[in-house]
């Protein structure tokens, strides 16, 4: 090879002792073995080898490009998804081509198209619209909501993670439980969240209540409530499980400015488990997502060329993990 020509999948090949089929089959993720793997990567590493994706999408009527589609990155769970999807899918030799909708239909409709009209090979969707139309020809898999018999659902296990939440904050000592929860109308996994701590407060004997808003644009209805139910610094329930970190967060701020001291007087568990940017842990006890295996399990289906073998629903376990909004156990 010149000292100024690009190495080619033979230069890779040469380089790994193995045959140009292993490389091939290594950079389109075909399974090899594990020895044959290493040496191509060190290879390819050593001779910064990049994948004329042009020329290999000319070759096999591919673009090697699949579609995420996100309400918004401005919710940490949705950005270190669409990170955990990007690494999923550079390991596989595909580009992810981000659509963000903002929580609005007609956006999540329009991405949909472009999809189609600019030929991606596959499409994984966060979507809140009920009807959404996706093309039968290109691969769909959502996460936490289901979108017809033929696309698969891949979801945490928010039944079980519900459950986890309230058997925490019993076993913290809490024996008037409150669930809180903002968010979409649009029937979804995250729902079942409710179900499992209704289930284990139940279970359990534990007095509770369940505060729903079906509005992503307001807290407002939950702070009136805070309100209402806290006399002289001292709240009517002493263990809040919120449906999200962000709304732990707020119901915790807002607990505060009413004289009330978390964990003291209330313990608080949200949902997510992402890692905040300055101490690089959950900002609050939560019930963790395993947001690498989501995301590595969405994008393995989405490539599974048999989809009858697929299940409709793919459900990840949960873990309860403890931080600075509970006492100890």
């Amino acid at each position: 090879m010149g000292s100024d020509a690009l190495p080619t999948m033979n230069d890779v090949a040469r380089e790994a002792g193995v045959s140009v089929g292993t490389v091939s089959r290594c950079i389109n993720g075909i399974p090899v073995k594990d020895a044959s793997r290493r040496r191509v990567e060190a290879a390819i590493q050593k001779l910064n080898y990049r994948v004329n994706n042009y020329a290999r999408g000319f070759k096999t009527n591919k673009t090697y490009c699949v579609a995420l589609i996100l309400p918004s990155l401005g919710i940490p769970f949705f950005s270190l998804l669409a990170e955990e999807v990007t690494a999923a899918l550079n390991k596989r030799g595909y580009r992810m081509v981000l659509m963000v909708t903002n929580y609005d239909s007609e956006a999540e409709a329009t991405s949909v198209s472009l999809v189609r009209q600019n030929k991606m090979d596959g499409i994984i969707a966060l979507t809140y619209n009920p009807n959404i139309d996706f093309d039968a020809s290109v691969p769909v898999v959502s996460i936490d909501r289901h979108c017809g018999e033929s696309t698969t659902c891949v979801s945490s296990d928010n039944f079980r993670g519900g459950q986890l939440a309230a058997e925490g904050l019993i076993a913290r000592g809490c024996r008037k439980l409150l669930f809180m929860r903002i968010g979409s109308d649009v029937a979804s996994e995250v729902d079942k969240r409710a179900i499992g701590f209704e289930s284990a407060c139940r279970a359990r004997g534990v007095a509770y209540e369940m505060l729903i808003v079906n509005d992503e644009a307001t807290t407002l209805p939950l702070f009136r409530y805070l309100e209402e139910h806290t006399h002289a610094g001292v709240p009517d329930f002493d263990g809040i499980f919120c449906n999200t970190d962000r709304l732990a967060l707020q119901m915790q701020h807002k607990l505060t400015e009413l004289g009330v001291r978390v964990p003291e007087d209330v313990q608080l568990v949200g949902f997510d488990g992402v890692n905040d940017y300055v101490f690089g842990c959950p900002p609050c006890s939560t019930i963790v997502q395993p947001v690498a295996q989501l995301a590595e399990t969405a994008v393995e289906t989405l490539f599974v060329k048999d989809s009858a073998a697929v299940p409709s629903l793919i459900c990840l376990p949960v873990r309860f993990e403890a931080h600075g909004t509970t006492k100890e156990a």
